[in-house]
């Protein structure tokens, strides 16, 4: 077909993991299995061989062995995964000690920290010792507010080595985007930097922490990493809690000790963006997050000892929790903190090849920054180690994938994924077995039973709807931090179709398999009572070069609705009547009528989230003269101000 992109020969497709599972299955069941469509049929049919068999194939060790791999309840939610079964979550992550690169950290300033398996080991020896000293024990919150630096691999490892329970948040949160979290947990110990550096600025935190301590009345330890304040005192910080730097709150041990939990017990908490109220804490357990990653790194991503894996994240968003979990497979990984486009838009590039990274992470908005610039990757680098570059954030557009194929590496698998914070994982993404097809995520992930549904929750192919799971997976949450009777979880994801989880995304399941996002059902469009998702606007608004950024939402207006794009322009450029007409002949060419939008306004900023989605609830919130309840939630939240009370939505 003239859409596939890129295809695996058959010595790549036997040389992965994928593969190498599946003849695993095979042997071990006497199967028939030719591909991975046969591969994913079998393990929605056979879920409890499948998750056994993850178990085995990556030697996931119980310290007590289940009674059975799965309890399932008469509708979700109420499935129990390996019941009976205690593990460590820290311990399968640092199953090496040799002397090999595990850690690879770099800073914006071009800093570069590396620890071995072996030192990686030691560190987390020692830092879990001060931990315990400090009275950590079982199910304690330890919150950390970190940039992307190995001091926030290690304290994790080390909470979780104990038993505890990890949460994370970014230095740029706001004030109370941390107090609205770490609030909610009441962590006895808090781990931050005195301050942090961006985009070639160097921002002193003192006086939020200090705002963000008056309102975490539990805490007991609170741990300063100086960073980018290589002179901050112990005597800085107010709080009755024990306040230490880093260096001085331990010194690396020899040998971790690992503390059995239940496979249910509670590993991380996690955060909904928070951009319509507080945000959820979801609460995500050890054994399901361990399974779930391995399946997703081991085999969707064929990494391995010897790979090394960069994903361009921050630790306020999940993918940097999945980032690390790479350590389960024996990946290196390289965690880099900083501005992606500081000195200028090609650092992630020669950060490439300098660490040979095999798989690099990214977002939609890096790719189309870096066409936008008249980037051509391949002309100016190596990457002959790059063999995949996974994508995740928003949807993907088909001029992304052929920049990737034209510009960047023809010889590489791209990888768009789709999942969230709410399963710390994926739905939906790539494996090293199939084609890439142009503008498509290549389908479901192993035992994932995703669906689309229609209105009326029926299943569709070639049809857009509800992206739905209709059957229990160990990522799915255990629950939402103060929700003793489960009431705020199944609203969450069960209210929409009784006992079925509804992710919350607008999607299509095209006939051959692949899968297309066409954006959040809550900020799908309603035309004439027609549904758009917003996704399917901006892929035909990213074919016009004047246009940088844009972002559309649905306005209240005479009985209906009426679609709005705002669009951020090239500096230099107008919105002049002309390039009104061509956006609205692009999206008429490649849509329908019912995507042209009734208004196109030029914006200086689009608003979005501190991990890069773009907010249209917040705006069309603001544009009907609504509140927007979380701010702090945002990376640019000023930006917001410019879509209020707009002369050109007044007629």
């Amino acid at each position: 077909m003239s859409d596939i992109l890129w295809q695996p020969d058959a010595k790549r497709i036997a040389r992965s993991r994928m593969d190498g599972f599946r003849r695993f299955i095979i042997q071990r069941h006497h199967l028939h299995l030719d591909d991975y469509p046969a591969l994913h049929q079998w393990s929605i049919g056979q879920r409890e061989a499948f998750w056994q068999a993850i178990v085995d194939f990556f030697g996931i060790s119980f310290h007590t062995q289940p009674d059975a791999v799965l309890r399932e309840g008469l509708k979700m939610p109420g499935a129990e995964w390996f019941p009976g079964a205690t593990l460590n979550f820290a311990e399968h992550l640092l199953s090496r000690r040799d002397d090999a690169i595990a850690v690879i950290a770099i800073g914006e300033n071009g800093q570069r920290e590396l620890l071995t398996w072996a030192e990686l080991a030691q560190q987390v020896a020692g830092f879990q010792a001060s931990l315990q000293a400090a009275g950590v024990v079982v199910g304690d919150r330890v919150a950390a507010c970190m940039p992307n630096t190995w001091q926030t691999l290690v304290a994790m490892l080390a909470t979780t080595s104990l038993g505890a329970i990890w949460s994370c948040s970014s230095p740029d949160f706001g004030t109370h985007g941390v107090i609205d979290r770490f609030g909610q947990i009441e962590p006895k110990v808090l781990i931050t930097c005195a301050g942090y550096r961006y985009a070639g600025k160097e921002i002193d935190q003192t006086v939020k922490i200090n705002e963000i301590l008056e309102q975490l009345p539990s805490l007991q330890q609170l741990i300063i990493v100086p960073y980018a304040r290589p002179h901050a005192h112990a005597t800085d910080y107010r709080t009755p809690a024990n306040v230490t730097l880093w260096d001085d709150f331990y010194e690396p041990g020899d040998e971790p000790q690992f503390v059995p939990v239940p496979f249910d017990h509670p590993l991380y908490v996690l955060y909904s963006s928070g951009t319509t109220g507080v945000p959820k804490c979801i609460v995500h357990s050890t054994g399901g997050v361990l399974l779930q990653h391995v399946k997703e790194h081991g085999l969707h991503v064929d990494l391995g000892p010897g790979d090394r894996l960069f994903y361009y994240t921050t630790c306020g968003w999940m993918m940097w929790n999945w980032l690390v979990s790479a350590l389960a497979v024996g990946s290196a990984v390289v965690l880099y903190d900083g501005s992606p486009f500081y000195p200028d838009n090609e650092r992630l590039l020669e950060l490439l090849d300098d660490e040979q990274v095999s798989v690099f992470g990214t977002s939609p908005k890096f790719l189309a920054t870096l066409e936008g610039s008249g980037i051509k990757p391949r002309e100016s680098y190596d990457l002959s180690h790059l063999k995949t570059l996974l994508c995740t954030g928003s949807a993907l557009s088909p001029q992304s994938y052929d920049f990737v194929y034209r510009d960047f590496k023809p010889d590489v698998c791209l990888s768009s994924m789709s999942g969230g914070t709410d399963i710390v994982s994926c739905f939906v993404n790539g494996n090293p077995m199939s084609a890439v097809r142009r503008g498509e995520i290549m389908g479901k992930s192993l035992a994932m039973a995703v669906e689309v549904w229609n209105d009326a929750g029926q299943p569709v192919v070639g049809e857009k709807g509800e992206l739905v799971c209709t059957r229990p997976f160990p990522a799915m949450p255990i629950g939402l931090w103060n929700d003793p009777d489960g009431e705020k979880l199944r609203k969450s994801y069960f209210s929409q179709f009784p006992g079925v989880w509804a992710q919350g995304d607008y999607a299509e399941q095209l006939p051959h398999g692949g899968m297309l996002i066409h954006g959040r059902s809550d900020a799908v469009l309603n035309p004439g009572g027609v549904r758009i998702g917003t996704a399917e606007i901006y892929r035909q608004v990213e074919k016009v070069p004047q246009v940088l950024d844009s972002v559309a939402i649905g306005q209240q207006w005479l009985d209906d609705v009426r679609v709005v794009l705002f669009v951020r322009l090239k500096d230099g450029v107008a919105l002049d009547e002309a390039l009104q007409q061509q956006i609205r002949q692009v999206i008429r060419a490649n849509t329908t009528p019912r995507h042209v939008p009734a208004k196109i306004v030029a914006v200086t900023d689009i608003p979005r989230t501190i991990s890069g989605k773009v907010v249209e609830l917040a705006v069309r919130n603001v544009v009907h003269g609504e509140p927007v309840k979380n701010t702090d939630a945002l990376a640019n939240p000023q930006a917001l101000e410019q879509f209020r009370n707009r002369v050109e939505l007044r007629d």
